[in-house]
Order: C-alpha cells, then sequence, then structure tokens
C-alpha cells in the first residue's frame, strides 16, 4: 500500500555545494517534520541519477557529533550530488527510528559498555525502526527510475530492489573511523551488515 507522500512545497536554495531545489513531503507520519529532497537544478530524469538516502541525525548532522559517522556522510553526498547533478533525500528518522530522547537514553546506555545494539535492546527497542518507503514513493514522485546509490546499508539496497527502481551502481560511502565511532562502525559492520572495510 502506498504512503502517498504529497509535495506540498519547494524553493531554491544556496548552500555551500551551490544551489538545490528543497522539496518538502508530508504524508500522514510526518506532519511537523516532512521528508525532505534536495534536487539538483539541472537533474535530467533520462539519465541515470545519483541518490542518498539519509536518516535524520541531529547530533551528527548539525552538531558534528564524533560518536557517528552521519554528519561527514551527509558533507560527502551533499557534494557528490552537487557536483553529479544528483538527489539526496532527508527522512525523518532520527536515532534508527527511536526518536532523539531515546537516542540521548542509548547514549547513557553505551557510556556503561553496550554496542549501539544492545543500548537499544536493554531500553526495549529492535536494533533498526528505519523504514525506506517513503523515499521510493519521493523518487517516484520526481520520476526517477535508475539511479546510483550512495550507500553502504544492505537494507537501503533491498528496498529498492523491492520497487521496481533500477539500481545501476553502488557507490561506497564510507567515512574514516575515528577513537569516537571506531566501536559504532564495527557494529555497523558485524550487527547490522554494512558494507565497511574498517576491522
Amino acid at each position: 500500500m502506498s504512503l502517498k507522500v504529497k509535495r506540498e512545497a519547494e524553493a531554491t536554495i544556496p548552500t555551500d555545494w551551490g544551489d538545490f531545489k528543497m522539496i518538502a513531503y508530508q504524508s500522514e507520519t510526518s506532519d511537523y517534520t516532512p521528508d525532505l529532497a534536495l534536487v539538483h537544478p539541472d537533474l535530467n530524469t533520462d539519465s541515470v541519477i545519483p541518490v542518498r538516502i539519509h536518516s535524520e541525525c541531529l547530533t551528527g548532522d548539525l552538531f558534528h557529533s564524533q560518536k557517528c559517522d552521519c554528519g561527514p556522510q551527509l558533507m560527502t553526498a551533499l557534494d557528490y550530488v552537487s557536483k553529479n547533478k544528483g538527489v539526496l533525500i532527508y527522512l525523518r528518522q532520527e536515532g534508527r527510528g527511536i526518536g532523539l530522547i531515546n537516542k540521548l537514553k542509548a547514549y547513557n546506555k553505551q557510556a556503561e559498555g553496550l554496542d549501539t545494539i544492545q543500548a537499544n535492546h536493554a531500553l526495549g527497542f529492535k536494533n533498526d525502526y528505519r523504514q525506506y518507503d517513503k523515499a521510493v514513493e519521493i523518487l517516484k514522485e520526481l520520476e526517477i527510475s535508475r539511479i546510483q546509490l550512495l550507500t553502504n546499508n544492505p537494507e537501503k539496497i533491498e528496498a529498492l530492489e523491492k520497487a521496481n527502481i533500477e539500481l545501476v551502481e553502488r557507490i561506497p560511502l564510507e567515512i574514516e573511523a575515528n577513537e569516537n565511532n571506531k566501536g559504532y562502525l564495527m557494529t555497523k559492520k558485524n550487527a547490522l551488515g554494512h558494507i565497511l572495510s574498517i576491522e
């Protein structure tokens, strides 16, 4: 059953990476915090489109927390889609879908020695609640059917392969580890199956 995201507003915004058309999409699950698409102004939907599907991470994206790789992934992806006439979809599913308050509670569990998955379980949550149905709907609304996907996450690949969107190429988006996020990245690789070279 389609979520039927609805394009509510759009405007051109100048950024450090050049101009993007920002489109806000609402659905029954995102009235206050709409999902967003940042679209290169010269997008050509007859071409293979570079796409990044990025889940919101306030701590990493906005405040540059070093506990994860989300902020650097976002910056790298914006640079890539700007240079290659692509699209970045920004989904409002903070903290792997548990929300910011619970994410901060999970951080406290991690400070006690738990990894990100164990911390979620200790709070009564599953590994990951993120879904990519709305990203698929946004791609279809933008009339994009052939993509290069910037990701290390096999669940995003699977979601697109099921959605009749042709995944022409996966582009790795691996960020060099730091002392604060190496354990986080290892958990991504070992527990969530992310395609990472970190050892």
